[in-house]
């Protein structure tokens, strides 16, 4: 299985072909998914307030690429309220499972409301949790997870009030490695590119993946390419070692 993380230029603007600089970035990259593969796509890849585009936009770019997709999010409308919500699919286009942000961020509290949980999914018995991106940085909402992830999914839009995007990388990064060891688990970021198109502030471009089975410094957070796309091998087997090696030394919760 391999893990595709995107971060492509995008626009903060309906009717933006987001989906399409997504597919373009895979070209660029040179990336062709496999059956095995998960797509991740960023927070907000769309600002259609309509659920049925939403979905049928996942679930078309899940079946022309014949793989897993985690659809990023869209603000859903509710009855006159708007969640922050995503849905995960398989390459038939069948649902793997739904998630929403539960603590929406910044200014955007003022038209979303908060969502029940984060979401949790299997595939190829392997188990995934996603957190749309501020609810990567509360600790207690891992802990609502009834299962241990394999695999910590987090479609961000990251934004910054520096002048550069260094400062919010750094902290993105170092959050992810922490994230990835405590939990003994993969954690993979797509993001928005820098300087993606907003109405406000400044995307930071944080996505990329952390691999606390890494042994070299410089590789536990591995950058997207400046391509926008990149695809990272999952090894399982040696993620299920690091976490033994854990347990042994009494230095790992082991949960359900």
């Amino acid at each position: 299985m391999r893990l595709i993380l995107v971060q492509p230029q995008l626009r903060h603007v309906e009717g933006a072909d987001n989906f399409g600089a997504v597919l373009r970035a895979l070209d660029a990259s040179r990336i062709t998914p496999e059956p095995s593969d998960v797509l991740l796509l960023p927070e907000r890849v769309t600002l259609t307030h309509s659920r049925q585009e939403y979905l049928a936009a996942v679930r078309g770019i899940a079946g022309s690429l014949a793989c897993t997709v985690v659809g990023g999010s869209h603000h859903e409308d509710r009855g006159g309220e708007q969640v922050n919500a995503g849905i995960a699919v398989g390459p038939d286009g069948s649902e793997l499972g739904v998630y929403e942000k539960v603590r929406p961020y910044a200014s955007e509290r003022a038209s979303v409301r908060g969502g029940a949980r984060p979401g949790e999914f299997s595939v190829a018995g392997r188990r995934f949790l996603v957190l749309i991106c501020a609810d990567f940085w509360f600790s207690d909402l891992f802990h609502q997870a009834e299962h241990l992830p394999d695999v910590v999914l987090v479609p961000a839009l990251s934004v910054s009030r520096k002048p550069s995007p260094e400062y919010s990388r750094a902290l993105w990064r170092h959050l992810a490695i922490a994230r990835a060891y405590e939990m003994g688990s993969y954690v993979g970021v797509s993001d928005w590119g820098h300087p993606s198109e907003l109405p406000a502030l400044s995307t930071s471009g944080v996505g990329g993946l952390a691999d606390p089975t890494e042994e070299d410094p410089a590789r536990l957070y591995q950058a997207i390419g400046e391509s926008g796309a990149s695809a990272f091998a999952l090894d399982f087997e040696r993620l299920d070692a690091f976490r033994r090696d854990r347990i042994d030394r009494g230095f790992f919760w082991k949960r359900a």
